[in-house]
Parts: C-alpha cells; structure tokens; sequence
C-alpha cells in the first residue's frame, strides 16, 4: 500500500524548488512547535517531549510514527535542507543560508527504551528486580585491605593495617564485648565488696589482662582461618578482598603473625586471669582454625562448631571473675561446673543460639557463591531447613533471658526489654522462614542480628540484680553506716562435701 504517511517518507528538499509558505509550512509539520528561527546552528537536535514520544512508541503498530528506513538503519540520521547561497525565495525577502538540520524525528531517549516493553514482560522484569537481594557491605577486613593497599609498601602502617585485616577487627570486638559483659554480670559475694575489703572486688588489671588475651586468641584463630582458605576466600565476592588473596602480606608473615598472637593471647590469660580461662582460650584457636575451617568443606554441621566457638567467650569472662572470688582450690571443677557458674553458661548459650540467625541470614546471598567454592552450607544444601534452624535458634533467646532473671543474674526490668529485642528478631527470621529468604527478609534478619547482640549485652548490665537498688538507696540520702545488710544465704559446697553458707549483698552494704 502506498499509504505512508509523510512523516515517514525520506525526501530531501532543495530551496530553490519550494516557494517559502510550503518551505514554512514542512517545516512545521517536522518540527515541534516553536518559534521560527532561520538561524539554528548546524547541528542542532530538538527533542520532542517525551509523553508524546511515548505514546507514539507503545501505541504504534509500526513502532515511532517519526522513523523512517533510513533512520531505523542509522538513528542518528537526519535531512538537509540546503539553501544554494545567495538564494532568493520572495520578494526582496533574504534570509541566512547557512546549511541547517531539520530532523525529521529524533530517536527516543534511553530513559523509554523498554516503552515497547509488552506489560507482562515488564511485569515479570520488575519481580524479579525486587527479588534481587542486595549485596552486603564488605566486613572490615576487605575495607582494611583496600586501606592498606593504598600505603607505602614498606611503611610500618601498612604492616599494622594488613595485621589488623587478618585479625577481623569487628569480630573480634563483638567477642571482647560478650566476655567483658560477662565479667561484669557475675555477682560479688558480700565479703569481697569494696565496702568490706580495701581493694577492689572485681580487679580492673584482671579485666584488662582478660580483654587483651582474649582479643588476642580471636586475632590468631582469625588470622588462621584466612591462612588455610585463600584459594577459596578468591572465589567469593566478600572474601576476595582479604590481604591473603590480594598478595598484601605472604602465608610466612600470616603465620608469624597468628602465633605470635596466639602465645600472646594465651599467655596473657594465664598469667594476668587463671588457667581455666588460658584453656578456654586455647581451645577456642584449635576449635576455630582447626575444626571449624576444614569442616566447612565436609559438612553442614560445621555450623554448629562454629557457634560452640562463639559461646565459649562469655564463659571465660564469668569463669575469670569467679576465680577472684573462688572459695575452694579455684580449679576448673568449682569455676565451670559450681552451682555458681550457672550464669556463665546461660551467657554461652545466648551466643550459641545467636550464631544461627546471624550466620544463616548472612550466607543466603551469596549462597550460590558457597556452593560454587564447595563449602557445605546448610543453606544452599535444605534451604528449607536453614530458615528453620534460624527461627528455632531466635526463638531460643527468649527462655534463656528469662533464666537470666530467674537465676538472679539480672532483675525484673531484663524480662521487658529483652524480650522486646527478641521479639523483632523473632519477627524477622520468621519473615525469613516464611518467604525464604526473599523480599529482603534475609537482609532484616541480618541486621535484626548485628543490633540484637550487643543490645542485649548493655541491656543485661544494665539490669544487673542490685545495681539500680543500691543507686536507689543513695539517692535517697541514706549514709553506708544506715543501710542494713541484706543476706542472701549462697551454698557453695566444700571439699568435704558440707555446704558453706557465704552471704551475698543485693546492694552495696556497710562495713
């Protein structure tokens, strides 16, 4: 058919030809409506608007109604109209006669390049989009190895950098934070309280001696654990940038540096805290850089090991301060399995059960990327049964809070904040559970986990069982010398198997 429309048929048009109302009139039929100018300069494209260029474009059958074949050949393709210089087209009528482009149409900008998308592609295109999970931020020991690349090579700041990447700082800080928080939360007996002693009850050199060696073993199992994986540490997108894998450091310098870490850290808890709390330490590097490591390549309980290594920090910290206030031989029978030591482990098993929502929600990202390195993750391996496993561990938290309370480790006031924290990563990883991992849930699970930690730790000193009372008394104006003892009879047991009853103060009493 011959029916073309005139927008769509290539023409060239000489001005000696056309008398200037037809010039005009073309001329305003291709171009939007504007003022008139003779004097474009040579190049100039006017853009239609793009509600118009949109309708045209989806509307069409024939695609933009603007376009014609040579156009759709070269997009960028536009008609001349030249006018011979010196050219007049009326009467005593002369205008400039520079060359000038009048494009027939324009092709349409990028921003309505899927216009002609049929809408149950475009649909379909936007779901999965808003399926898409986005990418976590790189953990510290990638941004710290993007520092130090920066550096001098031979400047002491890069070495300090780099053997601050291989030892995970911000991991590293969570686990200091939970011993701390341990040490803290055990209750002194009466007898060693600063009103009744002349030192301290709880040293704060020992609290010093504890942090340090237990930052110290965290560095050494950390720095381990890069040291046996940077083959598979490239193939991920958030390991790929640790100091191993970019060449910052050799393998000799990571393992000078993980054992000397290692006697450091163990040998600062010996000395500076007791033996019990040395082993722990100890253990945590063997259970962490020679169990846990290997087994990720073996199985899916690798996670489990991996969360018993987060539990025992805590431990130590509870089982540093009950050696100050030991009341047998001090041995690792009465500071870790003592009708006292109940605290410690309800502490360890908080971080247990914390591990599975975090690490679970964390690995559903990149579940493809641990699949393809061959490390055996529950969540690539049932996924099912990864978002399970972190509902059951979350819901978990609840029941170990209350024992807080319930053992006199904190007061009431505990059971109402923490079970606020719970509850939102509670919702979260059923939303996790529910709809597995997609819709952005394994992102809020994940974040739900980063804040509930350490929440929960300030929020347990803060209800700590006396603490608020005896602020209370003082308050209040009452002098040491008026506040009566308040006695809570504690069996501990002797070596001969008699109990001794050891009187507690539930607030800071007088001598």
């Amino acid at each position: 058919m011959l029916l073309r429309s005139k927008a769509v048929r290539p023409c060239v048009i000489e001005a000696e030809s056309v008398c200037l109302r037809c010039l005009l009139r073309i001329t305003r039929n291709n171009l939007p409506r504007r003022q008139f100018s003779a004097s474009a300069s040579r190049g100039e494209a006017i853009t239609p608007k793009l509600g118009k260029l949109w309708r045209r474009e989806y509307f069409s059958a024939n695609g933009s109604l603007g376009f014609s074949k040579a156009q759709r050949r070269s997009p960028m393709l536009a008609y001349e109209v030249s006018t011979p210089k010196g050219a007049v087209l009326s009467q005593n009528a002369a205008i400039e006669t520079t060359p000038q482009l009048i494009p027939q149409s324009q092709p349409l900008p990028a921003a309505l390049n899927n216009a002609s998308e049929p809408p149950h592609r475009r649909w379909k295109r936007l779901k999965a989009e808003a399926n898409r999970e986005a990418p976590l931020p790189l953990d510290a020991s990638s941004r710290l190895s993007t520092l130090s690349s920066s550096m001098p090579a031979a400047s002491l700041r890069r070495l300090l950098t780099t053997c601050l990447s291989l030892s995970k700082p911000r991991l590293s800080f969570l686990i200091v934070l939970t011993t701390a928080t341990a040490y803290s939360l055990y209750p002194v007996p009466a007898l060693l309280l600063p009103t009744t002693t002349v030192s301290p009850s709880l040293s704060a050199l020992t609290l010093v001696f504890l942090t340090s060696g237990t930052a110290l073993c965290c560095a050494s199992a950390n720095a381990l654990n890069m040291l046996l994986e940077p083959k598979y540490d490239a193939q991920m997108s958030r390991t790929r940038n640790r100091p191993l894998v970019r060449g910052l450091i050799g393998k000799k310098g990571a393992l000078v540096f993980a054992s000397a870490a290692g006697v450091l850290g163990v040998g600062c808890l010996w000395f500076g805290v007791n033996p019990t709390v040395a082993f722990l330490g100890g253990l945590n590097i063997v259970l962490y850089a020679g169990v846990y490591t290997p087994m990720k390549r073996v199985s899916v309980l690798n996670t489990w090991v991996g969360a018993l290594v987060g539990g025992i920090p805590p431990l130590m910290g509870w089982t540093a301060a009950a050696g100050q206030s030991a009341t047998g031989s001090g041995g690792w029978q009465e500071l870790l399995f003592s009708e006292a030591s109940i605290g410690g482990w309800l502490l360890a098993g908080l971080l247990f059960a914390w591990q599975f929502p975090h690490f679970n929600s964390l690995s559903w990202p990149i579940r493809d990327e641990y699949k393809n390195a061959g490390y055996r993750m529950l969540v690539w391996t049932n996924g099912r049964m990864n978002g399970r496993v972190a509902l059951r561990y979350a819901i978990l938290c609840f029941p170990i809070c209350v024992g807080l309370w319930w053992f006199q480790i904190t007061d009431q006031g505990f059971l109402v904040t923490s079970s606020v924290i719970n509850a939102w990563m509670v919702r979260e990883a059923w939303r996790f559970w529910r709809i597995e991992g997609h819709k952005g849930s394994a992102r809020g699970l994940f974040w739900a986990s980063v804040w509930h930690l350490p929440v929960v730790m300030v929020l347990a000193m803060l209800h700590k069982k006396g603490l608020w009372e005896g602020v209370r008394k003082r308050v209040n104006g009452k002098s040491e010398e008026d506040i009566w003892m308040e006695e809570e009879v504690i069996q501990v047991p002797e070596a001969k198997g008699h109990p001794l009853h050891v009187v507690r103060a539930l607030t800071s009493a007088g001598s």
